[in-house]
């Protein structure tokens, strides 16, 4: 219980509510009942995710509520509605899951939603980030504390083993819900799983020795994202955070891998994306950027382009009209008098101009 309440200090974390993503799994119901008892007076929202994707999905939600109202905890239970995909539905459910909670959250003024995220998982998502070639960010893996959909995601368990999870459930009695997809040799992150005690026995590599090798990449990741930072801080101008500007010569001269991370978090956060763009397609971007002819390009719902000496990167507006008119950009002019005499690009005008309306 020290490591969550030593968690909560680290991370200076002092809200008085919180919610909690509880599925009825072991890890879950560990967990909003560990911050409970950790913290008894603060309050804990638990939000369960109906996907509807098994018969007993209902059940096992209403199952969490049960379990909840037995230990005065409010509990809501958030449903996936309409179709859902027959391809790649391990990952569209995460994503809506993560949609749902979020929404809930920030609808109810909630800043935190802690997730019960333990050792197990970070190897696995770490030997998953592998298998797909991926650089420093992706295998720093999860982090404690992130941010999605502009909420806090908090991960008090990363230095918990299931197993331990499930021995505190055992300890205070309490049934936990098996999902027989983590059975399913379909999805990948299953595979992993059962490929790690195989990797441990046969040469020796542990869950603990890959999640040391995970805190080692993260600090790394956090220099880097430092560096990035104070890149675009000290050298970039940002006009009403719908478009960024960099002089050319000044882009050039710095490292490629600064280049790099900082169109990949500018083009994430201006075309609100889940992730940054495929290292491919960023490195193909660079080369381009790079070249005398280049004039524009457009990636992740930006437009990347080249006019007075700049490099310029803006929120694309895809409506059919483009055009705008004198008296139109002169009223915007007034209303922004810091804008005037500055030779901004069509497309950024464009973009200025949608977001006041």
């Amino acid at each position: 219980m020290q490591v969550i309440k030593d968690f909560f200090i680290r991370n200076k974390i002092t809200d008085t509510k919180i919610a909690v993503g509880v599925s009825g799994g072991a890890d879950s119901l560990a967990l909003v009942l560990m911050l409970k008892e950790a913290f008894p007076c603060l309050n804990f929202v638990a939000l369960t995710v109906d996907h509807g994707l098994r018969p007993s999905s209902f059940d096992e939600a209403m199952y969490v509520k049960k379990v909840m109202n037995e230990h005065n905890i409010e509990h809501h239970i958030l449903t996936w509605e309409g179709d859902k995909p027959n391809t790649g539905i391990e990952e569209q459910a995460r994503i809506a899951r993560y949609n749902l909670l979020c929404s809930w959250c920030k609808n109810n003024d909630i800043n935190y939603l802690a997730i019960a995220h333990h050792m197990r998982d970070q190897a696995e998502t770490f030997l998953m980030r592998i298998e797909r070639g991926s650089g420093l960010f992706g295998l720093s893996s999860m982090s404690d504390v992130s941010e999605k959909n502009g909420i806090k995601i908090l991960r008090p368990l990363l230095k918990y083993s299931p197993q331990a999870l499930k021995d505190y459930l055992i300890c205070k009695k309490i049934n936990w819900v098996e999902d027989e997809s983590n059975e399913c040799d379909d999805f990948l992150r299953v595979r992993m799983r059962k490929f790690l005690p195989i990797m441990e026995k046969e040469v020796g590599i542990t869950i603990n020795r890959l999640c040391e090798t995970v805190e080692n990449l993260q600090r790394s990741k956090k220099f880097l994202e430092d560096m990035v930072n104070l890149n675009i801080k000290n050298n970039m101008y940002c006009w009403n955070n719908i478009g960024y500007s960099v002089d050319y010569s000044c882009f050039l001269s710095w490292h490629d891998e600064i280049k790099f991370h900082v169109l990949g978090k500018i083009i994430k956060d201006l075309g609100d994306n889940l992730y940054t763009p495929e290292a491919d397609t960023l490195l193909h971007l660079l080369d381009d950027i790079t070249r005398n002819d280049f004039d524009s390009v457009t990636l992740g719902g930006c437009v990347i382009l080249k006019s007075d000496l700049k490099i310029w990167i803006i929120k694309e507006y895809r409506e059919k009209n483009q055009n705008y008119s004198n008296d139109e950009w002169n009223d915007f002019i007034k209303q922004n008098p810091e804008f005037r005499g500055i030779k901004f690009p069509h497309k950024l005008k464009i973009a200025l101009l949608k977001e006041k309306k």
